[in-house]
């Protein structure tokens, strides 16, 4: 299989790796156009709107909003359904990524200067929340998990969930994770004319205050429109792993690591850095030989072939300095002293350390949120949290002493800036 082969010694390197991490981000005017449509008519109809594009969309023939509403029995008996093992791996991962987001609640604080002024800061959740949840054959229980469980940890009052149903096919498995993560309300509607429900509210979908979760380039788009009216997640791209070894772990793991994002779809990225040449010449003899036994054969093979690179580097600390560049959804530290060595990265969505410590493991199960940063912009992103659905409000209680110190200070600045009601509001306050 052809799969990229360079070396950073290459007098090319630098554009070399800009042309693999290259993707193009910008909007099909088509399909901005079709949601800026459908967004509108949302707004403008409401329920009936929705009907209409569900029927169109999704081949169901639903009368009214009620109708496509899962009832909270439903959803239990989807979990009660489940087989034995099947239903506790959910329990369990749910529980671990429970544990882990508990962690990340922020709390309230003040401070009381000389004077008697009270300062500080009041952390409130947000009241409602929207998720979107891919539906039909693509259907990510392990999204509902990531995306609800952090809401619920942070006192969200309310999740109103939406799922696409096409051809009236429920995924069991998304409705129990519902189940499990206590969502309050869900509604079988799915692509631009849901994040519109969302976003506008309609007679029946009630409003929220941001919409996250993954979704097509629909959705994608709807979510970039409605920002601002509500807030959002992010809008990801495709999926990224980078893989730094060191030439001492199993090939044929290291080459099953890079097929798990690469099987994502044909855009997602998968990259190799290590100081051993030899190693790279065994992980590709594995790729060529384990990518047979792939269901997603395919998929992998063009993800690989079209955006993937094994490179040879100097040495490890190259390695960590390119992947600070590169600030990947995924980083895998195949090394001696991961720890140590994960000091070295300041830019990735999430960082796996040791040889036993797949990604997959952090899709499903070992408790922080696999929603990640993309397209480099762990430079500035981080993953989501129990943050995100917390907001800050500032506190300001300023004393009669108090006053007469600030009120100077702001009236010499607002006339400074010519800004005369502001300085005479504080001027009020003062004594002499």
């Amino acid at each position: 299989m052809n799969i990229r082969r360079f070396s950073t010694s290459n007098a090319s390197f630098d554009q070399d790796l800009k042309a693999l991490l290259a993707f193009e981000t910008a909007q099909d005017d088509s399909i901005d156009q079709v949601v800026a449509d459908i967004l509108r008519n949302v707004k403008g109809r409401g329920d009936a709107a929705v009907l209409e594009y569900t029927q169109r969309f999704d081949r169901l023939d639903a009368q009214s909003m009620t109708q496509l509403e899962i009832s909270k029995a439903e959803l239990q008996a989807a979990l009660d359904g489940l087989p034995a093992a099947e239903r506790e791996a959910l329990q369990q991962a749910a529980q671990r990524v429970r544990d882990y987001h508990e962690k990340q609640l922020m709390s309230s604080w003040s401070y009381t200067e000389a004077d008697g002024t009270l300062l500080g800061q009041q952390v409130t959740a947000l009241d409602r929340v929207g998720l979107y949840v891919p539906g039909g054959k693509a259907a990510y229980p392990s999204s509902v998990l990531m995306n609800a469980i952090p809401a619920k940890v942070a006192g969200v009052q309310e999740l109103i969930m939406v799922v696409p149903t096409p051809g009236g096919e429920r995924n069991q498995l998304v409705l129990a994770a519902a189940a499990v993560c206590g969502v309050d309300r869900v509604f079988c509607i799915g692509g631009a004319q849901a994040v519109g429900a969302l976003a506008y509210g309609t007679e029946t979908v009630p409003q929220v205050d941001k919409i996250v979760g993954p979704g097509n380039a629909y959705v994608a788009a709807a979510k970039r429109r409605v920002f601002g009216v509500v807030g959002i997640d992010m809008v990801a791209g495709p999926s990224e792993i980078l893989v730094i070894c060191d030439g001492k772990s199993n090939p044929d793991w290291v080459a099953m690591d890079l097929f798990s994002q690469a099987e994502h779809d044909e855009l997602a990225q998968a990259i190799l850095l290590s100081p051993d040449a030899a190693f790279l010449d065994e992980v590709q003899k594995s790729i060529e030989r384990l990518i047979e036994e792939m269901p997603r054969k395919e998929i992998i093979r063009t993800s690989l072939q079209n955006r993937g690179a094994l490179i040879k580097v100097n040495d490890l600390d190259q390695a960590a300095e390119i992947a600070n560049y590169i600030a990947p959804e995924h980083l895998e530290l195949s090394v001696e002293e991961p720890l140590a060595y994960s000091k070295k990265i300041r830019h990735a969505g999430a960082i796996f350390m040791g040889r036993d410590t797949c990604e997959a493991l952090g899709d499903y199960c070992a408790g922080p949120n696999h929603v990640l940063p993309t397209s480099r912009t762990a430079r500035f992103s981080s993953p989501l949290g129990v943050y995100d659905f917390q907001k800050r409000s500032s506190l300001i209680m300023v004393s009669s002493e108090g006053a007469q110190t600030l009120g100077r200070i702001a009236s010499r600045l607002a006339y400074g800036e010519g800004l005369q009601a502001h300085a005479r509001s504080a001027e009020f306050r003062l004594k002499d």
